[in-house]
C-alpha cells in the first residue's frame, strides 16, 4: 500500500506540472458548460415541463458537473499501455514488485486529483455563479458523492485498460478505441441524461458500464438521486469496477503468456 500511495503522489505531480494544460482545459470546459447549459435549458423551457427528473437547477447541475468531472474521468482512453505492449517495455513492468494494472490504476488516480482540483473545481465555481445549480440535499450525499466519483474515475480506468491490453493480440487497436470512446460518451450521459433517452437506449446504456462513469455520480452530486436509490447507484458502480478489474487481471495474465518480445 505503501508503494501504491507513492504511485499516486507521483501521478499527481506528473500531471500538476501541465499547468497551462490544467489552465486549458478549465476554460475549455467552462465554455461549452455555458453552451450545453444554455441548450438544455431552452429544451426544458420547450417542453413546459421536467424531462426524466431534471428540473432546470438539476439539469444545470448535470451540465457543470459533467463538465468537472470531465477532466477527472478519463473518458477519452490512455495509450501508454498499449504502446508498451507493442514495444515490449511491458515486459519490464511485468518484473516489478507490483502489479502493473495497480500501478497505472495508482497514477491515473493522481492525475484525476490534480485534474479535479486544477480544472473541475473552477469549473463548478464559474457555473455556480452564472446559473442556479442544484446542490446535494445532505452531507451524506457529498460525502456518498466523493466516494461515487473515486469509483467512476476506477470504473473508466479499468474499461480504458482492458482495452489497452487487446494490443496483445492485435497489430493496432486505435479503431477498438474509438469505438469505446464513442459508445461511452453516448451511454455515460456525457451529452444528455441517461434518463432523457429513449426507453430502449437507455436500457442499453443501463446494462453498461458507461453511466458508473458518469451519469451516477452527476445524479448523486445534482442531488436527482437521493435515499436508498443512493445505495443502488453506488453498487452498480462497485460491481464495474470490481468486474473490469477482474477481467483486466484475467486479460493480463492471459496476455503475459502470450507475449513474444522481439530480440529473445
Amino acid at each position: 500500500m505503501k508503494t501504491f500511495w507513492l504511485l499516486v503522489r507521483a501521478g499527481f505531480r506528473r500531471h500538476s506540472a501541465y499547468r497551462l494544460a490544467l489552465l486549458a482545459g478549465m476554460t475549455t470546459n467552462s465554455v461549452f458548460g455555458v453552451i450545453r447549459a444554455s441548450i438544455l435549458l431552452a429544451a426544458l423551457a420547450s417542453a413546459g415541463t421536467s424531462i426524466g427528473g431534471y428540473d432546470a437547477p438539476t439539469t444545470v447541475a448535470f451540465v457543470w458537473w459533467g463538465q468537472a468531472l470531465l477532466g477527472t474521468v478519463n473518458l477519452w482512453g490512455f495509450a501508454e499501455v498499449k504502446d508498451r505492449v507493442r514495444t515490449g517495455d511491458i515486459a519490464i513492468d511485468f518484473l516489478r514488485p507490483i502489479n502493473p494494472q495497480f500501478a497505472y490504476l495508482a497514477g491515473d488516480l493522481g492525475r484525476a486529483g490534480i485534474n479535479l482540483i486544477g480544472r473541475g473545481a473552477p469549473a463548478i465555481l464559474l457555473g455556480t455563479l452564472l446559473f442556479d445549480l442544484a446542490w446535494p440535499p445532505s452531507t451524506t450525499s457529498w460525502v456518498v458523492g466523493a466516494a461515487s466519483v473515486l469509483l467512476a474515475v476506477v470504473v473508466a480506468f479499468a474499461g480504458n485498460f482492458v482495452i489497452n491490453l487487446l494490443a496483445f493480440w492485435l497489430v493496432e487497436i486505435r479503431g477498438i478505441q474509438l469505438l469505446w470512446m464513442i459508445t461511452g460518451g453516448l451511454l455515460c450521459g456525457l451529452y444528455l441524461p441517461v434518463p432523457w433517452f429513449p426507453d430502449w437506449l437507455r436500457t442499453i446504456a443501463q446494462w453498461s458500464p458507461f453511466p458508473s462513469m458518469l451519469q451516477n455520480p452527476i445524479d448523486i452530486l445534482a442531488g436527482r438521486v437521493v435515499g436508498t436509490d443512493i445505495a443502488s447507484a453506488v453498487a452498480v458502480q462497485l460491481f464495474w469496477a470490481v468486474a473490469l478489474l477482474v477481467l483486466g487481471q484475467l486479460v493480463l495474465r492471459a496476455g503475459r503468456r502470450h507475449l513474444e518480445v522481439q530480440g529473445g
